[in-house]
């Protein structure tokens, strides 16, 4: 049985706690919501709704398969997973908040295709080392219809679609990146966090406030003694998106953290863990991982001269192949290579100046000519090689390292203040989807509004 990689395990996991009712598009009626509370289910029981979100419904069966899918990839450590009805909450406030975003995604105009699809899933496979019979034959194994993984992997990309619009709305201004270089608030390097939040409900009352300081204080000390298992302890405790991959929030840039992240972990060392500090969605505890420097930023260039024949209607692969080699004779010969690429080159951007393509990076026209050109001497030109356009041969010039240390500093404060933008209205949308959405609990254990009722 082929073992599947964990970055497949993952996403099936989070792809059956996004999995999509097959009315996902339609108005249920009441008739057709009495019909699902009694369509029958994989085991064989009497199916029902557990939450109605707007016009759409979660039924139990899909929340079965989903806390299933948790349960699997948990299977050999049980003990860091919440109690049962603690884990169907979770999954379930993660069923809501995916159909609300896909929905969205949907009333933006945002659409996904079965050619993205097919994209995707082969992207999957590949990564998986797999052949997309073999994907099909290990997501048959996890329980998981074909079809199904389909439809989930739709609404996974769309929810990723409607993140990137949000984060491509932001506009960050230099005055910005100004502020943020003069203020010496860029910080260098990585940093591996992991996450728990203690959740407060909007326009909540002082006696709900307390009682989640009280939970966050209680949670950040059993996580921050000796030996604590963050990961199990996110996963029974945390309100977080990510409670359930263990509050992990993986590697990211010091300056890609939310500012609010950024303040707690002044001071800390890997291994330490945070106090409890209140936001706007609760109270977040943060542990700090690893941690890892960042040096100069060097960027090697080359500078080289380029001759193209094209393979087009009128002239042949054979004959471009031809002239392509008698150019290059020439040249070798002793001909000016600027004096032939401007007489007999196709390649219009760089024809005019002889063939001269300036300094670039290696990856600037593609591995393919990278390649090329990092395995040439100065000097040196280049066997013939073909590309889709046609037949080319390069000649390189020279080679040069640039510390871009100062021009990275700038780019990447002004990536680290357009996440910290786009984290911020992702959040807010977030939260306005959930205030304006009308959302029914019908889940054992908790009342309409999802508050336990302590039975």
């Amino acid at each position: 049985m082929n073992k599947l990689a964990p970055a497949f395990v993952l996403l099936t996991t989070l792809l059956a706690a996004a999995a999509p009712s097959q009315a996902q598009f339609l108005t249920p009626q009441p008739e057709q919501q009495q019909a699902a509370q009694t369509a029958a289910p994989d085991d064989g029981t009497l199916d029902r709704i557990v939450a109605i979100v707007d016009e759409d419904v979660v039924l139990k069966s899909e929340l079965n398969r989903a806390v299933g899918q948790i349960l699997a990839q948990y299977r050999r450590n049980p003990q860091q997973l919440p109690p049962r009805p603690v884990l169907e909450r979770q999954v379930l406030d993660r069923l809501i908040m995916t159909r609300l975003q896909v929905a969205k995604a949907g009333q933006s105009g945002v659409r996904i295709g079965d050619v993205e699809i097919d994209q995707a899933v082969g992207n999957i496979a590949r990564t998986n080392k797999m052949d997309v019979d073999q994907l099909r034959a290990a997501i048959a194994r996890d329980g998981l219809s074909y079809e199904e993984f389909r439809r989930n992997l739709h609404d996974e990309l769309l929810t990723q679609r409607l993140r990137q619009r949000v984060a491509q709305s932001t506009q960050v201004s230099d005055a910005e990146v100004d502020i943020m270089l003069a203020g010496n608030s860029l910080k260098s390097g990585e940093v591996h966090l992991a996450h728990i939040l203690v959740g407060v409900p909007d326009g909540a009352s002082a006696e709900q406030i307390q009682a989640a300081r009280e939970k966050a204080e209680r949670v950040q000390r059993e996580a921050a003694a000796p030996g604590a298992d963050f990961a199990a302890i996110a996963i029974r405790s945390s309100d977080g998106q990510d409670a359930l991959d263990g509050g992990d929030l993986g590697w990211r840039r010091y300056d890609q953290v939310p500012e609010m992240f950024a303040d707690l972990l002044q001071g800390m060392g890997p291994g330490q863990v945070s106090p409890a500090v209140r936001g706007p969605s609760g109270f977040h505890i943060l542990k700090l991982v690893e941690q890892r420097a960042q040096g100069k930023q060097l960027v090697t260039e080359f500078h080289a001269q380029h001759m193209m024949v094209k393979v087009n209607e009128l002239v042949s692969e054979a004959d471009a192949e031809k002239k392509i080699n008698e150019l290059r004779r020439r040249i070798e010969a002793g001909e000016d290579f600027a004096k032939l690429a401007k007489s007999d080159s196709d390649d219009a951007t760089s024809a005019n100046a002889g063939g001269d393509m300036g300094w670039f990076p290696i990856d600037t026209y593609g591995p393919q000519v990278g390649e090329v050109i990092s395995n040439l001497k100065d000097g040196e030109i280049s066997q013939t090689f073909r590309s889709n356009a046609g037949f080319h041969f390069v000649k390189r010039l020279g080679m040069r390292e640039l510390d871009r240390t100062e021009e990275a500093r700038r780019t990447q404060a002004r990536e680290a203040i357009q996440q910290r933008k786009a984290e911020d209205e992702f959040d807010n949308l977030l939260r306005q989807l959930k205030a304006e959405a009308y959302i029914e609990y019908r889940l054992a254990g908790y009342d309409s509004k999802g508050e336990p009722t302590g039975s």
